[in-house]
């Protein structure tokens, strides 16, 4: 039986969503492509009419992952002053929501360490959607130059990326609220943080 090119499209789409959500909660090598495929109900055997390798869905599925994250990101800050913007991510990102939930999270914390030991293919790839992301959040900081704006978004998503991974390490107990408490304010005061102003020249006396 053969399938339309929007049948194909569309299950396609269907695999990289399920496989973004799997990847993120499992890790990169914690499920295999007959589990993957199982999960968007497909065979295992139709995965190469889809992708060319294993590697091939892993990239498209944290490309997806971090996609939406940007996505949201915009949505939660549509109505809000851009000096705020940033602040508002980064307290969105650290809840315990986000933490009780890798599945559907930020790809950083949940595959970061993962995806440095991959080809340098997959590194590439996740790279440049990690730009991306530093450039967006450069976006949310008004009244810097471009270069410390940028500066500023990179340590603010440092700082929201380390503080979710240790705080998922630490599980959801006593330790793991405190993890995310103290990583919170010391994001939210990075992104708050206001640019410094150059002081005057004094004129020199003759």
């Amino acid at each position: 039986m053969r399938y339309s090119r929007e049948h194909k499209q569309e299950t396609h789409d269907r695999i990289v969503r399920k496989a973004s959500v799997r990847l993120r909660e499992k890790g990169a090598h914690g499920i295999g492509v007959a589990d993957l495929m199982k999960e968007a109900g497909l065979t295992h055997g139709g995965f190469y009419a889809h992708f060319d390798s294993r590697e091939a869905l892993v990239i498209e599925a944290f490309a997806y992952a971090m996609d939406r994250s940007m996505e949201i990101w915009r949505k939660i800050t549509d109505d809000v002053a851009p000096e705020k913007r940033l602040a508002l991510i980064a307290e969105n990102y650290l809840s315990t929501l986000h933490r009780d939930n890798p599945g559907h999270g930020c790809s950083i914390p949940a595959l970061g360490a993962e995806i440095a030991r991959e080809s340098p293919k997959t590194r590439k790839a996740f790279a440049g959607k990690l730009d991306e992301m530093i450039e967006m959040m450069a976006d949310y900081i008004p009244n810097q130059p471009r270069k410390a704006a940028r500066k500023q978004a990179i340590a603010t998503l440092a700082a929201m990326a380390g503080t979710m991974l240790l705080a998922r390490i630490a599980g959801s107990g006593e330790l793991s609220d405190e993890v995310l408490k103290v990583g919170k304010d010391s994001a939210l005061e990075g992104a708050r943080r206001e640019p410094k102003v150059a002081a005057a020249k004094k004129p020199k006396q003759g």
